[in-house]
């Protein structure tokens, strides 16, 4: 979640030019967790929404396997995410909460889709001043290969690792 100074979001050409980090976690993280779940199908990550509670804003996807997440802040554990999330969102908005939802797939990048659960709409990566997939994998290409690093992280932690 980035909260920005000043509102880009409604000018597409500001909003396409900011730097990748402010991209993604400000209208477009929904595009860089399909990415993510496009790339590494075999992790069994999904979708999850940081949905704020009635009157407040400040949503947030990111994609989990329960344990690790991921989003526009690079690979890290689910509960340091959503801490950070939730100091964020009431340090801006006294009295900020949020409920997580879990996501399929194929809302992350369809309007109409989205629009069918309560409260949620998503801009479809096209429906940026380009489409923003393309974006969202180049991005994604900067943390190298995600699987191989939890692939280590786990043998470094699993029982009998010396």
């Amino acid at each position: 979640m980035f909260f920005p100074k000043i509102n880009v979001k409604i000018d597409p050409v500001r909003r396409w030019h900011r730097p990748d980090r402010h991209f993604f976690a400000n209208g477009a993280c929904q595009v860089l967790a399909f990415a993510f779940l496009e790339r590494y199908p075999d992790l069994e990550f999904r979708a999850r929404w940081i949905k704020p509670a009635a009157r407040f804003s400040g949503n947030h996807i990111y994609v989990t396997d329960g344990i690790n997440a991921f989003d526009y802040h690079g690979l890290t554990i689910e509960q340091r995410l959503l801490a950070l999330a939730f100091r964020r969102g009431r340090r801006f908005f006294p009295g900020w909460d949020a409920a997580l939802v879990d996501l399929p797939a194929d809302v992350l990048i369809s309007e109409q889709r989205s629009r069918q659960i309560e409260g949620l709409w998503l801009r479809e990566p096209e429906q940026f001043l380009h489409d923003a997939l393309p974006r969202a994998r180049n991005f994604l290409d900067g943390f190298g290969d995600i699987r191989r690093r939890l692939t280590a992280s786990a043998s470094c932690t699993s029982r009998g690792a010396g």
